[in-house]
């Protein structure tokens, strides 16, 4: 094994694609894992993860200042239908620690020109300054913001929301699906979209329910030890950690995961559909321009929100 930081594991070398192997030993191999040093949070500026496609371009981009968080709307070009556009907010990952508003605008913009959809980033506080419950709090003030002020903000279709979100983003995508159907009135969420999602910050390496925990302990990217030094920076009362066991439910649902929740959501009745991308590492969306999987990612994830759309 070689002595770089971030060096694949002997454990985990023959399961990954040999296409992302390559690009790992060359991009990623010498980056030092935030969980190993001191926190410090300039620890946030390290480079974004490389491989992605380009922004697109899209009619027009606005960033709006909620109470607490920021929102940036990517709004389609030409004229919205007579109901207004449909919108997807999608929540980026990094542990609840890192990331930002331009973390995914990749992707999220791609969303909204593909699918002529307001396409909306959120911008939340992030731990450890801001534990628990502060991005839950933040996601739910962006859903309800676009449900009260996105048809006079973007020309929103606020009867044709869907929200997803990749990894931490994931579990608090699920989570506001869950408390939109607590507000007064209800908000309609028509389509999830979860992509490696965090749904039992319970989980462990010696838990016997999620065995892939201890089989990919070794992983690239999301090891077992930035998995706890996330949940220990978001989560740090362990009293805590199973308020955010999500029980995901929808009335649709793309969810690409590390585990099988997803079979639990369907014996429920809910429509799902599950992808999973043998070879593939954690963070593949955001290297849709280098990886080959990483771009079948992104171009399933683009279709799974335009055909709940079409179906709305």
């Amino acid at each position: 094994m070689s002595d770089l930081p971030s060096a694949i594991h002997p454990d985990i070398l023959p399961r990954l694609d040999p296409e992302y192997v390559a690009f790992h030993n060359i991009h990623l191999a010498h980056r030092v894992p935030p969980h190993t040093i001191p926190w410090h949070p300039d620890i946030r500026k390290a480079p974004y993860i490389p491989g992605g496609s380009p922004i697109r371009t899209v009619g027009a981009v606005k960033d709006i200042s909620l109470q607490n968080c920021k929102i940036r709307a990517f709004i389609p070009e030409g004229t919205p239908p007579a109901e207004g556009w449909p919108v997807l907010l999608y929540i980026h990952g990094g542990g609840w620690t890192l990331g930002s508003i331009d973390t995914l605008n990749s992707f999220i913009s791609r969303q909204c020109k593909d699918n002529n959809c307001v396409s909306v980033a959120l911008d939340y506080r992030l731990a450890p300054e801001n534990p628990y419950p502060a991005a839950v709090e933040d996601t739910v003030d962006a859903l309800k913001f676009i449900y009260y002020n996105g048809k006079a903000e973007f020309n929103a279709n606020v009867n044709k929301i869907a929200i997803g979100g990749s990894s931490s983003g994931g579990n608090l995508a699920a989570i506001a699906c869950l408390k939109a159907q607590e507000l007064t009135p209800p908000i309609p969420i028509i389509f999830q979209l979860l992509i490696v999602p965090v749904t039992d910050n319970t989980a462990s390496v010696t838990d016997e329910r999620y065995p892939s925990w201890k089989e990919c302990q070794n992983t690239v990217w999301l090891c077992e030890g930035r998995m706890m030094w996330f949940r220990n920076m978001y989560l740090p009362d362990p009293a805590t950690w199973q308020n955010q066991t999500t029980r995901l439910s929808s009335r649709r649902m793309l969810c690409l995961p590390r585990t099988g929740v997803w079979r639990e959501v369907k014996s429920l009745g809910v429509k799902v559909e599950a992808k999973v991308y043998p070879g593939a590492s954690h963070q593949i969306l955001g290297m849709d321009a280098a990886l080959k999987v990483g771009k079948q990612q992104a171009d399933d994830a683009i279709k799974a929100v335009g055909d709940a759309f079409n179906a709305a």
